[in-house]
């Protein structure tokens, strides 16, 4: 049993995060932005959450809960292209500011612990028509992937002059039950209000490699047990690309049943900041042993499933 610590628990990730590694016998505590009742906490597998900025007052206050952590996962951050585009100094403020403080903060009062930064496949950029390699050129497109480097190199930064023990892991198309933003949820608003075609963005032929869930926090999980002052990076990626068309028509289809399917329509035009294509080359977490264990199609159908139930429940 392990004291660990997630920023941004509270979030789509965080949420799931602190379930799993709670399941797995660990005391874990949150921080970040929310009320939350104790009681929904706990569900989550939260022991303590804190309500409040990555400060030293907040992680004091942590440390005199639940004592020194053993592990940091610091998923806090900027979440979404879109909106670093729209407000990058906000943008960089939650991911980089955030960082700095946390990395400070553990290099003075928890420097055994071992740190595991949620970064993004952003760092890459643009130009990559295959799967991408942890060695690749990075080249971010967009503030929002920018931020995610600059993250990244604090972390080595911290590593090489401090040793502090840390692991990144580059985050690709995560979805799942819970997750109320991004394309599956707005494509299930529409088909929800559908008579007869739903329009998208983007021309449909955009590659993205998806992850659900329930794999990703088991790579977090993994990537905890490899953290060390080398600063190991991994790809959260499976490897296999699937077009946005490909991932809405199969959405639709598990949406209408045996019924028909909604026809779909793409306005063709790109959304700012977005490369054509972002997949993974996952040769390093298959070197681990790592497996994922959901594909896309039952991961898609659990989506549907989820959100019906919200609809019912007035979550919608």
């Amino acid at each position: 049993m392990k004291s660990v610590w997630i920023t941004g628990a509270r979030g789509f990730i965080g949420r799931n995060l602190s379930k799993w590694l709670s399941q797995q016998g660990h005391i874990v505590a949150g921080l970040g932005h929310g009320a939350w009742p104790e009681g929904e906490a706990r569900q989550w597998g939260i022991s303590v959450w804190l309500n409040g900025d990555i400060l030293p007052s907040n992680l004091v206050h942590l440390r005199s809960a639940l004592g020194v952590p053993d592990i940091v996962f610091h998923l806090a951050g900027g979440s979404s292209v879109g909106a670093a585009l729209a407000a990058p100094r906000e943008d960089f403020a939650r991911t980089v500011g955030t960082t700095v403080e946390l990395l400070e903060w553990m290099r003075l009062e928890a420097p055994q612990a071992r740190l595991v930064v949620s970064s993004s496949a952003a760092v890459y950029g643009n130009g990559y028509p295959g799967p991408i390699d942890e060695g690749a050129t990075l080249a971010p497109y967009s503030p929002y992937g920018h931020h995610k480097l600059m993250m990244e190199q604090l972390c080595r930064s911290y590593a090489a002059n401090y040793s502090l023990a840390s692991a990144v892991v580059r985050l690709f198309s995560v979805y799942g039950a819970g997750l109320k933003k991004q394309l599956l949820w707005d494509l299930c608003n529409k088909l929800a209000g559908a008579s007869g075609s739903v329009e998208l963005s983007g021309a449909g032929g955009e590659l993205r490699d998806w992850t659900d869930i329930r794999d990703v926090v088991r790579v977090l999980d993994k990537a905890s047990s490899l953290a060390t002052s080398e600063v190991l990076v991994l790809n959260g990626g499976s490897g296999i690309a699937t077009s946005v068309a490909a991932i809405a028509e199969q959405l639709s289809a598990a949406w209408a049943g045996n019924a028909r399917a909604t026809v779909l329509r793409f306005n063709g035009l790109p959304r700012p900041g977005d490369p054509f294509s972002l997949v993974a080359a996952p040769s390093r977490l298959q070197a681990l042993g790592f497996e994922w264990r959901v594909p896309i199609a039952q991961g898609l159908v659990d989506y549907v499933r989820w959100y019906r139930g919200e609809r019912l429940r007035g979550g919608v």
